[in-house]
């Protein structure tokens, strides 16, 4: 069965909109696990513009469910991370003035800084997924860096205009997922996914979570955080039947 690790970081977006303290993430993240989802992931940006470190440690304390925690190759936010312990951090890039993570991080360009952090992670029995493009070549310096798993970003594959980019972009994540089967890597993925698109990014060889946030958190506005996290499991669970 194909896991969904649903991304709460869009409930601390509204918090901080006001810069209050509401709608409190670890109440989101409460709701996700009676929802039955697998995981909680967030992304604890080096500019904090939603989710801050109190969440983080608040989340892993006091939820059950597995906690991915979504960061750059900072020092400081690794040294967050070493002290917090998630059950897996996944290495994105990241830059100050996007609106959200735009493409896979270039693991050939930095792999001598991952292989580090994978190693300081590694000591602490935290696994360790790079969020990548479905690129042959990043795919290999990916099983170089030491890492478990790898994210395979969907995000050219959700924002296709037609059909056939659609399908191609589709082709390049399966190819992708393929090939880091073959060369022992974990597959999880995500990034623009939504109730529309998801059915056949379930069919990438091997898939064994999807991290969806900004479609679940935007339907939850409509239906409720747990009805939209239950209507995306169904959607999976039909998928996978």
């Amino acid at each position: 069965m194909i896991k969904l690790g649903v991304n709460i970081d869009h409930v601390a977006t509204i918090r901080q909109a006001r810069g209050g303290k509401e709608p409190n993430p670890l109440e989101a993240a409460f709701i996700c696990e009676k929802a039955l989802a697998h995981s909680i992931t967030v992304h604890l940006r080096e500019d904090r513009r939603h989710i801050q470190p109190q969440d983080v440690a608040s989340i892993k304390e006091h939820v059950l469910l597995p906690l991915n925690l979504e960061m750059a190759l900072s020092s400081e936010i690794i040294r967050f991370a070493l002290k917090i312990k998630p059950r897996s951090v996944t290495l994105v890039p990241e830059k100050r003035k996007e609106l959200t993570t735009e493409g896979g991080l270039d693991v050939i360009e930095n792999l001598p800084r991952i292989r580090q952090a994978t190693k300081q992670f590694k000591k602490e029995r935290i696994l360790v997924s790079l969020f990548i493009n479905p690129v042959k070549e990043q795919v290999e310096a990916s099983a170089k860096s030491g890492a478990e798993f790898i994210e395979l970003h969907t995000g050219d594959y959700a924002n296709a205009a037609t059909s056939e980019n659609r399908n191609k972009e589709l082709e390049k994540l399966k190819n992708a997922a393929s090939y880091a089967l073959k060369l022992g890597l974990n597959v999880n993925a995500g990034h623009g996914l939504n109730y529309t698109n998801v059915r056949d990014i379930l069919s990438l060889p091997g898939l064994q979570e999807l991290n969806i946030g900004h479609s679940i958190i935007s339907r939850a506005v409509m239906v409720g955080l747990e009805q939209a996290v239950r209507d995306m499991l169904a959607l999976m669970n039909q998928a996978n039947s």
